[in-house]
């Protein structure tokens, strides 16, 4: 199983917050204590990763929801993968990543993400970036979020 990054847990911490706001500004939604456990765990043991299998219960469930509103593939459709590239140009995944993505889990999509969005030399982060946004905005709409 992949490593969740620190940062995927603080934005589900945060994607919690601004979606079940404090009513009286000290207390916090059930999703956010789970959350918040497993971060400031991390953030104890000075672990930028915690591994996918072992966030569980109420932890893994808020962390599915977030994940489920972010965007899935990077896909831009302009893949050179296609055309024997072991690098696409359009999303900066790698041939095993495309043809696997699929079947990959949530942790391992994320961490795809995060090398990809870090590295940021694929098309869909500076010569389409209007396009990436476009094809992000539909497929979360497709995904009926």
């Amino acid at each position: 199983m992949a490593g969740i990054h620190i940062t995927d847990i603080e934005a589900a911490i945060n994607w919690w917050r601004a979606r079940s706001p404090s009513s009286d500004g000290i207390t916090a939604c059930a999703e956010v204590l789970a959350l918040a456990e497993v971060y400031g765990t991390m953030v104890w043991l000075h672990d930028l990763y915690v591994d996918e299998s072992a966030l569980a219960g109420a932890a893994r469930e808020a962390w599915l929801a977030w994940y489920r509103s972010t965007p899935d593939a990077p896909c831009i459709a302009i893949c050179s993968t296609s055309q024997g590239d072991d690098l696409c140009k359009g999303c900066g995944r790698t041939f095993d990543e495309v043809q696997h993505w699929p079947v990959m889990t949530p942790g391992e999509k994320r961490a795809t993400w995060r090398r990809i969005t870090m590295e940021g030399t694929a098309w869909r982060f500076n010569r389409y970036a209007e396009r990436a946004a476009e094809r992000t905005t539909e497929g979360a709409g497709e995904a009926g979020l």
